[in-house]
């Protein structure tokens, strides 16, 4: 069969340059052509031009078929619901920063006040490292939460859509912070015996826009002509914590310890034509925006190490200022893509006025993206995070429900956080076939990135199985502006 497949390509890439190669004797002759010629004296069609005409036809037909990109579908998704003693209340998360005997009283006040104000619930994961008295963080130990949360996915999502192992095609793993050797993706490939020609790459230190980067990447590959049809991608997206709580008195370093969270998720994506009929969603577009040229971009979140020689993250005081431009230029390519004439005119005009004329008066018009999208996914960074996306688009507190529900229960699990909010759009009975959902994450470089998709099909809550599946009715839950951590 791989032979076959060989030889028809082979046999279509020459058909194709046959036809090419006519182009030019077909160019000439319509630069002469005329329109009495087409038919004779006794005024039927010309054989010669009708032939000519059905050659050209015939040429335009195949090379919009050939060059056409193949739609990507995501066929479903899974994302790791870890057991319930990982669970990390914000009492239990001071018990455990006090136990270290590392934090000054100061800065265990000053991660007592992020936690009352983060947005984060008191069902969050931690993994099992941190939660010992001692903590013991280890490469040992971040395998197993690494193994934990790959495998655990991607259990499900094979269950699930009932695809083996051996018939996955490209494997695409991110994970910014924990990088090991042998890779994270060569550990997916020994765990399920993928075929030795899958086509695997590894993502770190990209951040938490590294999910969409992931999709990108993936359907880039199912789209170009070196992979064959009828491919499967799989795509993994996690943090790793246990080698990444920052053990040292840095501020700007202290305040990932309070929002990042054990999470993961794995996608499966395809280019078969075949599984349209039970795929959940069609990926329409992708558009990346990578503002790193710029230094202050650059360096707004910077893992480095401290005074005291302690490696962490610092996140500059700059950060949402530097998200909301790199917002701005990721919309303005998207727009054009998405949105109504109506909105993408005075979209164009204001920024005419404002970068042409320079008309300092004309404030930066954002257009109503409520008019191109039913459903949003915005990356669950941070309460602040989510506060400026929703005064900045101007979305209403249903269409921020899953992002807020998402950080409430499960924390900022990095670039998984998005799945988990459409798995919570499901699972609440909102997707509609035909729905288009925007997916919206930043991430350290300084990069945003947007993913689009359009359901398939309407998705039925009551045969889907997601971490919100068992308690979906306690949603949506009011989360105060504080929230006091006991003593």
């Amino acid at each position: 069969m791989k032979h076959f497949k060989l030889d028809f390509r082979c046999i279509f890439n020459s058909l194709y340059l046959m036809l090419l190669s006519f182009l030019p004797t077909l160019s000439s002759r319509l630069s002469t052509f005329d329109l009495r010629l087409m038919w004779d004296s006794s005024l039927r069609l010309n054989p010669q031009y009708l032939a000519l005409c059905s050659a050209l036809l015939a040429l335009s037909t195949a090379l919009y078929f050939m060059k056409r990109p193949r739609p990507v579908y995501l066929l479903d998704f899974a994302c790791v619901k870890p057991e319930a003693a990982g669970q990390c209340a914000r009492e239990r998360f001071m018990k455990q920063s006090v136990g270290t005997g590392i934090f000054t009283e100061e800065n265990l006040a000053f991660q007592k006040k992020i936690l009352e104000r983060s947005g984060l619930g008191q069902t969050t994961y931690f993994p099992e490292a941190l939660l010992t008295t001692p903590p013991r963080p280890c490469v040992a130990e971040a395998r197993k939460e690494a193994e934990m949360v790959m495998f655990g996915a991607i259990d499900d999502l094979l269950e699930k859509t009932g695809v083996k192992p051996r018939d996955i095609g490209i494997l695409v793993v991110n994970c910014s912070l924990f990088n090991p050797t042998p890779s994270l993706s060569a550990m997916v490939v020994n765990r399920y015996k993928l075929r030795g020609n899958v086509a695997s790459y590894n993502l770190g230190g990209m951040g938490c826009s590294a999910g969409l980067i992931s999709i990108d990447l993936a359907k880039q590959l199912l789209q170009g002509a070196q992979v064959h049809r009828n491919s499967y991608a799989l795509v993994i997206s996690m943090e790793n914590i246990t080698l990444n709580w920052y053990m040292g008195n840095n501020r700007s370093m202290l305040v990932s310890n309070c929002i990042f969270r054990v999470g993961g998720a794995a996608i499966l994506l395809t280019n078969c034509h075949s599984d349209r009929r039970r795929a959940k969603y069609q990926l329409i577009h992708t558009v990346r925006t990578h503002k790193g040229s710029d230094a202050h971009s650059y360096g707004c979140v910077f893992q480095e190490e401290d005074g005291a020689g302690k490696v962490g993250v610092a996140l500059s005081k700059d950060l949402m200022a530097v998200a909301g431009e790199a917002l701005r230029a990721n919309i303005t390519s998207l727009g054009p893509l998405v949105l109504p004439i109506s909105e993408q005119l005075i979209f164009f005009a204001s920024l005419v006025l404002r970068k042409v004329f320079k008309v300092r008066r004309v404030r930066p018009y954002l257009p109503d993206f409520k008019m191109a999208f039913e459903h949003f996914c915005i990356h669950a960074g941070g309460r602040a995070v989510l506060d400026t996306l929703e005064s900045n688009l101007g979305l209403s507190p249903w269409h921020m429900e899953p992002s807020r529900m998402t950080l409430y229960r499960f924390g900022n699990t990095s670039s998984s956080s998005l799945w988990y909010e459409l798995a919570y759009a499901e699972t609440k009975g909102r997707m509609k076939k035909g729905d288009r959902t925007w997916q919206i994450a930043f991430g350290s470089g300084f990069k945003c990135n947007s993913a689009v998709w359009r359901a398939l099909r309407t998705v039925d809550p009551a045969a889907e199985r997601s971490p919100w599946t068992d308690e979906i009715n306690q949603f949506p839950v009011d989360v105060p502006t504080v929230e006091v951590v006991k003593e």
